[in-house]
């Protein structure tokens, strides 16, 4: 935070002696420059989340819900941690882009928080694996190993036809992948079972081979924690259609047969076609979330889980995690339990999420907002938005500052 020089006039009195002038000259000039209580330095272990918005914004936000488009959120507590954990599925042979992400997501966030790492494999991660995340994170670090039953076919599913499955989508990315598909399922229904994610109430998922574009001068998790919020997303689209065919019929069944554990009200409309009554095919992009883990362990959440597992689709056709968890979001929460995180620069493959909120852009990032899914007409983030009349200068707001960005 840059020092505030403040200008105040004085009248120099008739008579008044050199000596009283330079004094008061000395004082202004010295008083000026006292340091800024933000650049107290800190001890090493001693991370404080402050908003880029100071101590006006905090108080405004306690009385305001709605967060200007691109605006970081203020956090009410300054010395606060959560119960929370960063959480990655990797292989040995991802090292290299995984050591790329935890650099950019250390020197952009965690550096200041230290929060721990849980990294999982199918297989034993080899010494040079961890050597590499080793030498990067500021956290502690726990290897687990994913259970077989976890990462293998259940006893009830059919492999001649899941094999017919994957050829018959083998154009589509990953289409013919029976790894993804087991990845898919795995974070579906098993991740936030694993007894080293145990302990946690928070998780924010990292990919390999991601870029975090932005400065993040806050605890997402805090604020998720604050705000009992549920769910966190910074990229929305649509998801291919020939790789749920039966996900919504599927869903719509364990509607039925389980009315009392869709929340009223919900956030169903969003990924409901108002004309057809269909699934939409919106979802959240769960390559980057940041969620309550005690959501996906409730008793509805793994009753949703264990009845599309019982259905197959996960192996017959090729349901993502991402639209699993979304519908699951749609039915349970809220809208005021799911948040946007416009503010966190996120980056993968082509798909990215850049702040349009003109100080955080200049100040906080290194991206093009202009490259930002969000504020495309294929984006899946507007209709959610608009869940919220008041939204609808959000998103207004975001589309004129990428015009004059």
């Amino acid at each position: 935070m840059g020092i505030a020089f403040c200008r105040t006039p004085y009248r120099v009195l008739f008579g008044l002696g050199m000596t009283v002038l330079l004094l008061h000259l000395l004082f202004t000039f010295h008083g000026s420059r006292l340091p800024s209580p933000s650049s107290t330095l800190l001890p090493v272990n001693h991370a404080v989340p402050t908003s880029p918005t100071g101590a006006a914004t905090a108080e405004k936000a306690a009385t305001t819900p709605l967060i200007t488009a691109g605006a970081s959120p203020a956090v009410t507590t300054t010395d606060k941690r959560a119960n929370a954990v960063l959480v990655i599925l990797a292989r040995n042979r991802e090292a290299s882009g995984l050591r790329s992400s935890l650099k950019q997501l250390e020197q952009r966030f965690n550096h200041k928080y230290h929060y721990p790492y849980v990294i999982l494999n199918d297989e034993p991660f080899d010494d040079l694996f961890k050597e590499t995340v080793d030498a990067v994170v500021s956290g502690n670090v726990s290897y687990g190993l994913i259970p077989k039953e976890h990462w293998s076919y259940p006893p009830w599913i059919d492999r001649h036809k899941a094999a017919a499955g994957r050829k018959k989508l083998q154009d589509i990315l990953y289409g013919s992948s029976e790894s993804y598909r087991h990845m898919c399922r795995f974070n579906s229904g098993f991740f936030f079972h694993h007894p080293l994610l145990a302990q946690y109430d928070y998780y924010w998922r990292v990919e390999p081979d991601v870029d975090f574009t932005c400065n993040i001068d806050y605890d997402p998790f805090v604020y998720m924690q604050e705000r009992d919020l549920k769910y966190g997303f910074n990229i929305a689209f649509h998801e291919t259609s020939a790789t749920v065919t039966t996900l919504w019929e599927t869903t719509k069944q364990f509607m039925a047969q389980h009315p009392e554990y869709v929340s009223h009200p919900n956030t169903l409309e969003w990924v409901v076609d108002k004309r057809t009554g269909d699934y939409n095919m919106c979802h959240f992009w769960s390559n980057f979330e940041i969620a309550s883990l005690n959501l996906l362990r409730s008793e509805r959440y793994q009753a949703y889980f264990d009845h599309l597992d019982q259905a197959g689709g996960f192996f017959y056709e090729r349901w993502g995690d991402a639209p699993v968890h979304s519908l699951a979001a749609a039915m349970f929460l809220r809208k005021d339990e799911i948040h946007f995180f416009e503010d966190i620069g996120y980056r993968h493959s082509v798909f990215e999420n850049c702040p349009t909120g003109l100080t955080v852009n200049l100040q906080n990032c290194d991206c093009n907002p202009k490259r930002s899914v969000n504020t495309q007409d294929h984006s899946c983030t507007p209709d959610f938005l608009r869940l919220d009349p008041r939204s609808d200068f959000n998103i207004t707001t975001m589309k004129q500052n990428v015009a004059r960005l």
